[in-house]
């Protein structure tokens, strides 16, 4: 599907891999609703990436919020693509430091946020492309994010991984029953990137965070997430993967 004079949504939009792929749609001249958490920078982040750009707040665990988001996004036209970017982890272990069994909370916020929040921007966005006419022989396009913890989770990160290895579960399901309608749907896996969530980080741990990757030995730029993202999108044949994004990384236990 081609990216000029699309309409899209981009989840998580305010910072990070979510900021750069509004960017990377831009660019390639589609509108673009960035939807982020009311407590987020949203509305700057939108004023600065241009006109194209605008903002919905929405808590993607929270269906009355999100269909309001939605349904703004689609005042301007049929929403052709969804870029859920919105997400996060807490460290957790199995058992404490004094032996005995983890509080659960720290699992369930985490699975709802990224399981439950994931399948409801799924779900939500799906619902309104299915009444799309078809462009490019798609209706729409779903790009959702995992991580490589899905795949090697480290210690300290039972509850992330299993959500992100969650979304990646839910991909080829989701694809081959949203065929019908004409939906694709892909999963991006990335790796260490240079996030603001690793931005406060001291130079010494980023550093070693970046030798860590067998090539290029460095952290991934949002950027190259969103020209993955883009490419999906315009990609007819990418349909129901889960494609990782990572340097050729392997985490290791801790």
């Amino acid at each position: 599907m081609r990216i000029e004079g699309i309409n899209t949504v981009v989840t998580g939009g305010a910072s990070g891999l979510g900021r750069a792929t509004a960017q990377r749609l831009l660019e390639g001249g589609a509108t673009v609703t960035l939807v982020d958490l009311p407590t987020s920078n949203g509305a700057e982040v939108a004023t600065a990436l241009g006109g194209a750009a605008s903002f919905e707040p929405a808590d993607i665990t929270d269906s009355e919020s999100l269909v309001a988001a939605i349904d703004a996004a689609g005042e301007r036209g049929p929403i052709r693509a969804v870029v859920h970017c919105a997400g996060r982890g807490r460290p957790m272990r199995v058992l404490d430091r004094d032996g005995a069994a983890a509080d659960l909370e720290p699992f369930e916020t985490v699975v709802r946020l990224n399981v439950v929040g994931t399948f409801n921007v799924l779900r939500l966005a799906a619902a309104r492309m299915a009444t799309n006419e078809p462009l490019d022989g798609d209706r729409g396009v779903c790009v959702l994010t995992a991580s490589v913890a899905a795949f090697e989770g480290q210690i300290g990160q039972v509850n992330y991984a299993s959500a992100k290895a969650a979304v990646v579960g839910m991909t080829l399901p989701a694809a081959r029953d949203l065929a019908s309608v004409g939906i694709r749907v892909c999963t991006i896996a990335p790796g260490t990137f240079d996030t603001p969530l690793l931005a406060g980080l001291r130079d010494d741990v980023r550093a070693s965070l970046a030798a860590t990757v067998p090539h290029p030995r460095r952290l991934g730029d949002p950027a190259e997430y969103g020209a993955l993202a883009a490419h999906i999108i315009e990609n007819g044949m990418l349909n129901g993967e889960s494609i990782r994004l990572d340097g050729a990384i392997r985490m290791a236990p801790r």
